[in-house]
This record gives C-alpha cells, sequence and structure tokens, in this order.
C-alpha cells in the first residue's frame, strides 16, 4: 500500500512538471526594458502558458512580424506594445484553433533601435543628440534641448538625411512663430531620425559706450533707432571728471576706413545741439577730463575683442 501511494505521488510530480509554463529565465533573456513599442529586429520573449513548444524568443523580422509554431500566418508586431502583442499571438493561436483560451505573455528582451540620432544645436537652452526610440516631432526635439533662447531668430533649419535618390540632404525652413505661436500643424514636422536641427541665433546690431560712463557696455539697437543720449541712459550716464567733449569711431567704406567724429556732448546734453544719431557698430567714447584719451589703435581693438573687454583697454591706455 505504501509503495502505490508513493509511486502515486511520483506520477503527480511528474505531470505536474509537465504543465508548468516556461518561465522567462528558460528563455535566457533579462526582461528588463522599459515597455515601449516594438520595432523590426526586437527580440521579444513569448510564453505561453502549459505550452513549453510555442515558448521562445522571437526575433521580430524586417518586414515587422513573428512566426510562431503551428501558427500558418505571420503575427505583426512593428508599432505594437507589448500587450497588444499578446492579444494579437492570443487571437492568433484561437483563430487557428490550437488553443481554446491561451494564456500570452510578451517581454522584451532587447530593443534593436536602428533610427539615427537626432542633433539640435544654436539659440537652445540645452544642445543636445539624442537617439529617438520612435518617431518624435520638432516640437518634442525642440523641448528635450530645453526651448529656445530669448535671442532665437525666426526661422528653425530642419536639415533631413541624404535620401536614396540624392546625395544632397534637404534643408526646410520652419518659421517659430507657425510652430509655437500658432501651433500649425503642418510646421510640427515628424522626425524619423538623422536630422540636424539648427535654431540661428537673432543677429542683432550694437553700439558700444566706453570710456568715463558709470555702465560701459554694448547696446543694441532698437527698430526706431538710437543716439547719443539713449546710450547714455542705458550706460547710467557719465561718471565724475568727463570731459565736455565725446567721440564717435566709425568705420565707413568697403575698405573699413576709420572716421573719428568729435562731438559736444555738453552740448548735447544741455540741448543746445541736436541729438546725434548712432550706427551699428559705432563706439562712442567719453575721455576723462585728467587723463589723456585713448589713441583711435586702441579703441578699434574693441570692434574685434567687443565691449566687455572695452574698460580694461581704456584703462591700459590712459595710465
Amino acid at each position: 500500500m505504501k509503495l502505490a501511494t508513493v509511486f502515486l505521488l511520483f506520477l503527480g510530480a511528474v505531470s505536474f512538471a509537465q504543465v508548468q509554463p516556461a518561465t522567462i529565465e528558460n528563455l535566457s533573456v533579462q526582461p528588463n526594458l522599459p515597455a515601449q513599442k516594438i520595432h523590426a529586429n526586437d527580440l521579444v520573449g513569448v510564453s505561453v502558458y502549459g505550452e513549453p513548444d510555442l515558448t521562445r524568443t522571437v526575433r521580430v523580422g524586417a518586414d515587422g512580424t513573428i512566426r510562431l509554431p503551428m501558427v500558418k500566418e505571420k503575427i505583426k508586431a512593428d508599432g505594437l506594445m507589448p500587450e497588444q502583442l499578446e492579444q494579437a499571438i492570443a487571437d492568433a493561436l484561437k483563430a487557428g484553433e490550437i488553443l481554446i483560451d491561451p494564456y500570452v505573455t510578451v517581454t522584451v528582451a532587447e530593443y534593436h533601435n536602428s533610427r539615427l540620432p537626432i542633433s539640435v544645436a544654436g539659440a537652445v537652452r540645452s544642445p543636445i543628440t539624442f537617439q529617438p526610440a520612435d518617431k518624435t516631432t520638432l516640437l518634442e526635439a525642440i523641448t528635450r534641448a530645453g526651448g529656445l533662447v530669448p535671442e532665437a531668430g525666426s526661422e528653425i533649419l530642419v536639415t533631413g538625411p541624404a535620401s536614396v535618390v540624392s546625395d544632397t540632404p534637404l534643408v526646410r525652413r520652419i518659421q517659430v512663430k507657425s510652430l509655437i505661436e500658432t501651433a500649425d500643424p503642418a510646421s510640427n514636422l515628424v522626425l524619423e531620425g538623422g536630422e540636424e536641427i539648427r535654431v540661428p541665433a537673432l543677429v542683432v546690431a550694437k553700439v558700444y559706450v566706453v570710456g568715463n560712463v558709470k555702465s560701459p557696455g554694448a547696446f543694441p539697437i532698437e527698430d526706431s533707432g538710437t543716439s547719443i543720449l539713449k546710450v547714455l541712459a542705458l550706460s547710467q550716464g557719465l561718471a565724475p571728471y568727463a570731459t565736455n567733449e565725446a567721440y564717435i569711431y566709425r568705420r565707413e567704406g568697403a575698405g573699413g576706413s576709420k572716421n573719428e567724429i568729435p562731438i559736444d556732448l555738453k552740448r548735447i546734453m544741455e540741448r543746445k545741439s541736436p541729438d546725434i544719431p548712432l550706427l551699428a557698430n559705432d563706439i562712442l567714447y567719453i575721455p576723462d577730463a585728467h587723463r589723456r584719451r585713448a589713441t583711435v589703435a586702441t579703441l578699434e581693438k574693441i570692434f574685434i575683442i567687443g565691449s566687455i573687454a572695452a574698460s580694461v583697454l581704456i584703462y591700459a591706455a590712459l595710465r
């Protein structure tokens, strides 16, 4: 009697082992990847409860489908989330009268991302190069780069990869206003991968104020133009011991010849002489009354170095 009982227990254990579903460890994969849409060449693990012959790892074909034993038709996987592919496999097993009510689990073991990286550069807060897991839009790509900076121009240049037909990359110009302000769907391009997005900075004409003022620097020219009194206000006015005269240094002509234009600053400030307009890249220089004024050779370096070094150059020239 005892021998018969032991024998029955052994048969029960064997039968239970035969119907256990293959676990994912049996598939030799590590399905710890975040869920996202499946595409061609991805490696997926398919587990069918109680059916070890159907439990396996499958590489998605170039046509975006997978094949399973005993299932006559290919099963479309491209563009599906793992849970959607589970339902598609279950439907195929029922349609082929292979199983009545199959329980299917799909895990992704490897995403084979064949999309080329997308780069975003120029007048954005955080230039970035990223590899999209799926199709993305132009607005999403710019958002990944932190958005546009205030100095961004009015256009966004999107350079696509060279096509098979032509070796020349296609460049598309997208207006910032239509993409962001009016939200035109046609401007929000769908990116496939391999695009280069450049946001040119707005070129702003500037004038430079150096010498005996409280805040020397470079100041943008407004649409209405600028003048000596306007830039003096922007530079917070004259510092102590400023002279009654000032000088405008201006490059003119194709050869960039240097002109020194003396002005009676005192009369302008007292409204006894008309205000004088300034042009792009003009340098307004107000000397110190107690020291010799800087030479043209010193001031012309400001055109190259810029306004940040202007005060240092003036100070060095006057010592």
